[in-house]
């Protein structure tokens, strides 16, 4: 690959503006609420669209607000575009910060906060990596149009509105995963599940967050003294997790912690829902429903006890996240991430969980499928982005699938591309997220050369 010492002077030089301005966004907690005018998305979200906007046009592109949803921005010329996709929300906070989850701080190298790693810090190295280009006046001989959304974390509303409205270019890549890049993405059905519950000791259930994340806490509330059995009823091989039960007029409320880890790695984390469910299943309590989620699900995360395990040689295999729990005026809800390989079909996955569950007295919610994606990798945008990849770090590398789902999954031919390198510790969607601030300009200085390189 042929360097630029110029565009590698003006990344060098934007170091500065580049960590300053990441840290500004990750000081607004913009996680998805209820919508208000301008704002579909609530107004920390919409506020965290602005202050983008700004610095976009700050850095010197003309950026456009697409009705709260989104903005865009473009340089280059040519009848053809690069998209390039990425996202301002963020998941909630969670339990188990050691910092202040939007305190920015940063310490030994990493710069600390939810959004860090997804997909802000991503998103602002697309966003300079662009600037760059444009201050050391790379012939760019496609337009490269740069789309930051508002709500990838909860359905994608913000590109199908895009979509509708302005229209998605063929061809790009999302700055939300992981190097050397991702050409594969499982499909994820969400799947909802209510039963009745007869048990009258079992008050309530409250645990987890978002569908797409393991549930890191679970608490219910039972008729009576079970503070004892609840705790030698609890297991947990990982000395992380914890139980703790206090008793409140006469009433026992069950505190339970696991890890959260993001739903497309469930393994990655400990499920407090599913630990939960093993208690309260060891104690007798909730009836069927409860003893049924637990002895169907609470053991393994693909799909063996709902019948629906499997995998093929493109994509892996099958995973599920028990990501919502719920008892509230005797009605138990739960809700499952399912993450599919390619050759699998999202409608058979859900019919057979919902008939497996049926005797138990549950009954599937209408949800939503995301298909599965896939690019060749024979394919010119993989081999060129590759090509920069493989030479700016010396590997021989390839692409691989993974079971997130990305704003790739809305191109004809969309790959994710970074920015969390090989060895790193992916800590999206967990307490201390973090990133390491050397691989974050080292991320910027690879889509600055993929631009260059798709756009030739």
């Amino acid at each position: 690959m042929n360097t630029n010492a110029k565009l590698d002077a003006v990344l060098e030089s934007l170091q500065g503006d580049m960590l300053e301005t990441l840290r500004r966004w990750i000081q607004i907690p913009s996680v998805r609420g209820e919508a208000a005018e301008n704002a579909p998305f609530g107004p920390e979200v919409r506020k965290m669209l602005d202050v983008a906007i700004e610095d976009v046009r700050r850095l010197g592109m003309n950026p456009r607000n697409i009705d709260g949803y989104c903005c865009d921005a473009e340089i280059g010329e040519g009848e053809d575009t690069i998209a390039v996709l990425a996202h301002l929300d963020v998941v909630p906070e969670g339990d188990g910060w050691k910092d202040e989850p939007y305190g920015a701080v940063v310490r030994d190298g990493r710069l600390i906060g939810r959004g860090t790693a997804d997909d802000k810090g991503p998103a602002v190295a697309a966003l300079f990596a662009m600037k760059a280009l444009l201050e050391a006046g790379v012939p760019l001989r496609k337009k490269v149009r740069l789309i930051l959304g508002c709500d990838e974390e909860c359905g994608m509303e913000d590109l199908t509105y895009y979509e509708k409205t302005v229209g998605l270019p063929d061809s790009g890549f999302s700055p939300d995963a992981n190097f050397p890049m991702i050409n594969t993405e499982k499909g994820i059905t969400v799947m909802t599940l209510n039963a009745g519950v007869k048990d009258e000791r079992l008050i309530s259930i409250e645990s987890g967050t978002r569908s797409n994340v393991v549930p890191g806490l679970a608490v219910a509330l039972v008729r009576g003294d079970f503070r004892e059995a609840a705790a030698e009823a609890f297991e947990c091989e990982n000395e992380a997790c914890e139980i703790e039960t206090s008793l409140e007029e006469g009433n026992t409320r069950i505190r339970i912690t696991g890890i959260p880890a993001h739903a497309s790695m469930p393994d990655k984390g400990v499920n407090a829902a599913k630990l939960l469910l093993m208690v309260l299943t060891k104690l007798g309590i909730g009836g069927e429903p409860v003893k049924t989620l637990f002895d169907l699900t609470g053991s393994e995360n693909v799909g063996r006890g709902l019948g629906i395990a499997g995998s093929d040689e493109v994509s892996g295999p099958l995973t599920i996240n028990l990501g919502l729990l719920s008892v509230r005026e005797g009605v138990l809800s739960v809700t499952y991430d399912c993450r599919y390989p390619v050759m699998f079909n999202g409608q058979t996955v859900r019919s057979m969980v919902a008939q497996v569950l049926r005797d138990a007295g549950f009954v599937m919610e209408p949800g939503r499928d995301s298909v599965p994606h896939h690019v060749p990798e024979k394919s010119s945008l993989v081999r060129k982005m590759m090509s920069v990849y493989n030479d700016i770090m010396g590997t021989q590398e390839h692409p691989y699938a993974i079971g997130g789902g990305t704003y790739a999954r809305h191109l004809k031919e969309g790959v994710a591309f970074g920015m969390l390198f090989p060895g790193e510790p992916g800590l999206e969607h967990q307490p201390n997220e973090s990133i390491d601030i050397e691989n974050f300009y080292r991320a910027a200085r690879i889509y600055a050369y993929a631009i260059a390189a798709l756009c030739e």
